[in-house]
């Protein structure tokens, strides 16, 4: 019998697959409610199951009753991009993830990972938060969409 994890994993997963853009917005509430659970069965379930190693990006909403987007990261050029552009907000650790997932997918060099882990840091960024997590948002945008985009772009 499948755990109550697996199946709000499964339920996501579907509902991924049915969206036409890789990103779905979900209630966590909502998502407790269906399945008879705690709401933090539902956090728990997002931020162990759908972690950018794994190909998805989760970004809490404020405010709107906890609504949480969920991004399948894609990896072609023009799906990385899109993907990224919807960022408003990404802590360190979410986005060194994205770095080493993309080198790993060889979209980058070993010299490129290093340069954009180091511009991700919190000590090189030196500003308060939540503006830190803004700015690193905005500064993995823009290295990456130069970084990825298209050869005859030059």
């Amino acid at each position: 019998m499948a755990s109550i994890s697996d199946e709000i994993e499964a339920y996501i997963r579907r509902l991924l697959a049915k969206s036409e853009d890789g990103v779905i917005e979900i209630q966590r509430a909502d998502l407790a409610l269906r399945f008879d659970c705690v709401p933090s069965q539902i956090t728990y379930v997002l931020m162990t199951r759908f972690t950018p190693e794994r190909g998805y990006l989760v970004e809490g909403r404020r405010g709107g009753g906890g609504g949480i987007k969920v991004l399948q990261l894609m990896t072609e050029y023009g799906e990385i991009i899109e993907a990224i552009q919807g960022l408003v907000s990404i802590d360190q650790n979410r986005a060194l993830s994205i770095i080493e997932r993309l080198y790993e997918a060889q979209h980058i060099t070993q010299r490129e990972r290093s340069l954009l882990s180091v511009a991700m840091r919190r000590d090189v960024l030196n500003v308060g938060l939540p503006e830190r997590d803004r700015l690193r948002a905005r500064i993995l945008q823009a290295m990456l969409t130069m970084l990825l985009r298209p050869e005859e772009a030059d």
